[in-house]
């Protein structure tokens, strides 16, 4: 699934409308659409698709958390969300924001709209801040939807933010959700068999260093996700060999953010 060229860099916001980044409110009016949403996702994955998972157990049932996940299509947030426990708070990059419908569901659900490969300091705060309040909050360390099939480099966003908040990550993992195979079957009316694999909590160690910090935490994080995946998703981090190695016990990791 490795590409064999190299990838074009990282996509980079050219409109900066920070009048739209802001964490979500959640009114009675806004629970009533993520349930509504969530109750839409749960349907469509009925309908579309042949659904395996995994490590259900490491579900959380209550925040904070950070969960990160790799990104391989559209059907990955539909997914995630009829599996997560509870509608999650997801950070999702502002151009979907003027996509006809779709940013409007998406603004109506709540979702923290983060300008990719700009300084978003308000995306930032706004998500610390979602943090602090107990929630469940969901990134893709990867910053895009992966061109190659595979991992590719992490960005330092989402070390960043579990380092400032102090809070633990859940990875998430999909197998079998590309674009290429869900529309392909869905013209076929077929139904696509993908894997979802829930790893147990971890935590992020913080160095006197900030930014080797957000370097070695960005590493734990993609090198977590590679070892949740078949050798031929692990893309840039090919070199992560040994599951059960990098799901060792750990007493700081996997507590119970209930006990929080």
């Amino acid at each position: 699934m490795a590409h064999p060229s190299p990838l074009p860099p990282k996509p980079r916001a050219t409109l900066i409308r920070p009048e739209i980044t802001r964490l979500p409110r959640l009114t009675w009016w806004r629970r009533i659409v993520r349930r509504l949403i969530k109750g839409l996702a749960r349907l469509l994955v009925w309908a579309f698709i042949r659904l395996s998972v995994s490590g259900r157990e490491n579900l959380p049932t209550q925040g904070p958390a950070l969960v990160v996940a790799n990104h391989l299509g559209d059907a990955d947030l539909v997914i995630g969300l009829a599996v997560a426990p509870f509608p999650p708070d997801y950070l999702a990059k502002a151009e979907l924001y003027d996509y006809p419908l779709l940013g409007q569901l998406l603004d109506a659900y709540g979702v923290i709209w983060v300008h990719r490969g700009q300084p978003d300091r308000r995306a930032l705060q706004a998500a610390i801040q979602g943090l602090k309040e107990g929630r469940l909050i969901a990134i893709a360390p990867e910053g895009r939807e992966s061109l190659s099939g595979a991992l590719e480099e992490g960005t330092g966003g989402a070390a960043y933010l579990a380092l400032k908040a102090d809070i633990p990550l859940l990875p998430v993992t999909f197998t079998g959700s590309e674009n290429a195979r869900i529309y392909a079957n869905l013209k076929r009316l077929r139904r696509t068999q993908v894997t979802v694999t829930i790893g147990p909590l971890f935590r992020l160690e913080s160095l006197p260093d900030r930014r080797q910090s957000i370097r070695q935490g960005t590493l734990k994080i993609m090198r977590t996700l590679a070892a949740q995946l078949p050798a031929e998703y692990r893309g840039v981090y090919a070199d992560v060999e040994d599951v059960s190695a990098m799901r060792r016990p750990d007493q700081a990791c996997e507590r119970n953010i209930s006990e929080r």
